[in-house]
């Protein structure tokens, strides 16, 4: 594991120093081309999905924004393909900067996907690898990092998820996942620059 990480780790500092180069981060390039920034819009339009991999992703934001969170990418899988079940892994989110700071959970309403259970969602991480080359081949490498630094976390939080849709479980487990007062069912602070310099100490 520690190989992996420190692979993830390198790889997000480089494409975030690559895009510094011109003035750019993850969301500036996220966005490039939008006319304007839309609530709840997906961008890029379309989402983007690796037919290889089986990884897509879409960003959007909600109104208002917060200052401390501009908005955030739903990262899913299609593991058997493009017109297959997808499943939601985890939301990443980003500071107007573009700089990581939480990543979280939904219930199954927020994203209407396909729901599969802990076990077998924390399976589908390893398979979130995109390599496109569109809309920007440095926001899809630096979103696969993330997941991939990140795995042993998002997996907490992914177990966390299905605990508390559990403890909504007297209403049933359909209804529980529909419960729109439960949104965000776990979610943890994160800090990049300190992760990275961490595992790149050992």
């Amino acid at each position: 594991m520690q190989p992996d990480r420190t692979r993830a780790a390198q790889e997000a500092l480089f494409c975030e120093a690559t895009l510094a180069k011109s003035g750019d981060n993850v969301l500036l390039e996220t966005l490039r081309g939008a006319e304007t920034i839309k609530a709840w819009s997906h961008y890029p339009a379309g989402d983007v999905f690796d037919p290889e991999s089986g990884a897509q992703w879409y960003y959007h934001c909600h109104d208002p924004q917060s200052e401390q969170e501009h908005g955030h990418f739903h990262c899913f899988v299609r593991p058997d393909g493009a017109k297959g079940p997808i499943h939601h892994l985890i939301a990443v989110g980003v500071d107007p900067y573009g700089k990581l700071v939480r990543l979280f959970s939904v219930n199954q309403w927020v994203v209407g996907d396909d729901w599969a259970d802990a076990a077998k969602t924390v399976d589908l991480l390893e398979r979130f690898d995109v390599q496109m080359g569109r809309p920007s081949y440095l926001v899809n490498r630096w979103l696969t990092a993330i997941i991939a630094l990140y795995q042993e976390e998002i997996a907490d939080l992914i177990r966390q998820r299905d605990e508390v849709v559990a403890g909504l479980s007297a209403v049933g487990p359909d209804a529980a996942r529909a419960d729109r007062t439960l949104e965000v069912a776990s979610e943890l602070t994160v800090d990049l620059s300190a992760k990275a310099k961490a595992i790149l100490a050992n």
